[in-house]
């Protein structure tokens, strides 16, 4: 199963080149399981232009599977370890959203299809963030 990152819809919505957005086209072509977390959903749903587009983007996610941290405050003291570590290697991590879009990837064994600098990053101090 494969989560995909909001850095993906916005680039695949604006029609942009790149390996991610050609990822996002095979993923779609051969039907494979795709699914968002709640931050994704979000973030979305926040760059709507008016209401209309608002009502497009909610009727195309809806019925997507939706993915959540599984152990609560665990989880986001998980996300808040991942950030020092980093760190401690001299990564400075931009994005809270993006620890605990990873942190989600990480605990329900997904793998991520992104366009964010910040998930490399990441996935250079912990190795079990995979990406698709």
């Amino acid at each position: 199963m494969i989560l995909v990152d909001t850095s993906v819809f916005v680039g695949f919505f604006r029609k942009t080149q790149g390996a991610p957005y050609r990822k996002m086209e095979h993923i779609l072509e051969n039907d494979l399981p795709y699914g968002i977390c709640h931050y994704v959903y979000q973030e979305l749903l926040q760059g709507a232009l008016d209401k209309r587009e608002f009502e497009i983007l909610k009727a195309y996610l809806d019925p997507l599977p939706v993915f959540e941290i599984k152990y609560g405050k665990q989880s986001h003291e998980n996300a808040a370890l991942m950030f020092f570590d980093c760190r401690r290697k001299g990564i400075t991590i931009r994005s809270t959203v993006d620890l605990l879009i990873s942190q989600i990837a990480i605990e329900n064994n997904l793998y991520l299809l992104h366009d964010d600098t910040d998930y490399t990053r990441i996935a250079e101090v912990n190795k079990k963030l995979k990406f698709y």
